[in-house]
């Protein structure tokens, strides 16, 4: 079963808008049709369009201010621009901006799919005989929401696509080998091995033997032919992970497997073809050990042909709370207990933590927590002691109330076991009372139950 490509389509117009997404439907598109720019920006990261056709003059957002927008987010989404005559000028205007073609009302159905198709085809987003979802496995392991990994994401799979050497530039902990992994899962080389090799791991003679292999006796310990890292991926891809760690001399044999693509074993005469794409990433400016003399300028540059920075966990805050709920999850299930959960006021404090140590750091905060909480609510209390910081903010009086409102009630809701009737009579409050405050607070008692043997 193919995939359905998702055509985004606006106008204010709504007699124009079902026409349209009938068309579009009938001929195997699936649509989102929406009557305002405004709601079309909520959207595009939910939907995740591959063509957006859009009118140009609406109600407060026009189409031009839409494109500038969605050219803010991701510069390779084609977006088409329905115009009236009279404001055709404007239209031709847009596409010199960019804008990927416009059509003049009233158009001829074939040939606004005659205009999708192209940029379908042009972008390389055309649908494929893959199962519904499979077009995005390649990022499955990328737990995300916010939109500054969503424009990342759009970048990498237009990098996957080629057969370039890609940098991934990012501080520690943020998930390099991640965003290698699916760099790979998206090229043409998906079906052929993913090796990976961190190389600050590691002292420079054992380096060059992991790299490129070694044969029998060429050196003390070597007791028998190793492969090598590249032999082993050919016709894959090699993530080399700390770039910058990399010793001169194994730079070097790099530089010459990138240009010759051959690989030569320490101790050998004899070299071997080798087609490998290879990823590389550092935490550290290339640049500057370049202008230092600790890195080579003709490798830095065949490996920079495109390149990705990972932002800091700081900087995709959005992304905070999903990937706390997955580690959550994942973790729970490893140490065989039921699926915890973080209380509001835990996760606004995980949320507002400064993270230097990025996705890394919090999946250790989240397993902590979850190995010493006591309780199916893990506490800000606990995320606090697992974070080493407190913060001395005062509270108002109102906030500080309900603070020890909410407090109470988990206590309250963990003693009992979450039995509402005992719950309340220990409140001295009837039950309809109790489940207001349960309400206003957001607990579930269910949650505090436990699961009989």
């Amino acid at each position: 079963m193919a995939i359905k490509n998702r055509i985004l389509l606006i106008d204010d117009d709504a007699d124009l808008l079902h026409l349209i997404g009938v068309r579009l439907k009938a001929n195997s598109f699936e649509v989102l049709a929406l009557d305002s720019a405004e709601k079309a920006l909520t959207q595009l990261s939910i939907f995740r369009p591959h063509v957006v056709v859009t009118d140009l003059r609406m109600p407060g957002m026009d189409g031009m201010e839409l494109f500038e927008r969605i050219q803010e987010r991701d510069l390779r989404l084609p977006v088409i621009m329905l115009t009236a005559h009279g404001t055709i000028p404007e239209a031709v205007a847009a596409t010199q901006k960019g804008v990927f073609s416009y059509l003049v009302k009233p158009f001829d159905a074939q040939l606004l799919l005659a205009h999708i198709e192209k940029a379908l085809v042009q972008t390389g987003a055309r649908e494929t005989n893959e199962e519904p979802g499979q077009d995005d496995a390649w990022r499955a392991q990328i737990i995300s929401c916010s939109q500054v990994m969503e424009n990342l994401l759009q970048q990498t799979k237009a990098a996957a696509i080629t057969d370039v050497s890609v940098l991934i530039q990012s501080e520690t902990g943020t998930g390099k080998e991640i965003l290698a992994d699916a760099i790979h899962k998206a090229s043409a080389r998906n079906a052929k091995p993913f090796m990976a090799l961190n190389c600050a791991a590691l002292p420079e003679a054992l380096l060059e033997s992991e790299l490129f292999g070694h044969v029998a006796g060429s050196f003390t310990g070597a007791s028998k032919a190793h492969t090598g890292l590249f032999l082993a991926a050919n016709e894959g891809t090699v993530f080399l992970d700390e770039i910058g760690d990399m010793p001169l001399s194994a730079q070097a044999k790099l530089l010459r497997v990138l240009e010759q693509r051959e690989v030569r074993p320490v101790g050998s005469t004899k070299s071997s073809p080798v087609n490998v794409r290879i990823i590389a990433a550092t935490h550290q400016d290339l640049t500057e050990k370049v202008a230092q003399g600790t890195f080579r300028e003709d490798l830095f540059y065949r490996l920079n042909v495109i390149t990705l920075e990972l932002p800091p966990l700081a900087q995709r805050r959005d992304d905070i709370a999903l990937l706390a709920k997955h580690f959550c999850s994942m973790v729970s299930k490893r140490h065989g207990k039921d699926t915890l959960h973080f209380s509001p006021e835990a996760m606004e404090c995980l949320i507002g933590a400064p993270w230097p140590g990025n996705v890394r750091q919090l999946l250790n905060i989240v397993e902590q927590c979850v190995v010493l909480t006591s309780t199916p609510m893990i506490s800000r209390a606990l995320v606090e002691r697992a974070l080493r910081f407190k913060s001395n903010r005062l509270l108002g009086l109102n906030e500080a109330k309900d603070q020890f409102e909410r407090e109470y009630l988990l206590r309250l809701l963990n003693m009992t076991e979450g039995n509402i009737a005992l719950a309340a009579r220990l409140s001295e409050r009837n039950r309809s009372e109790f489940y207001n405050l349960l309400k206003r607070h957001s607990l579930d008692p269910s949650q505090f139950r436990k699961v009989s043997e």
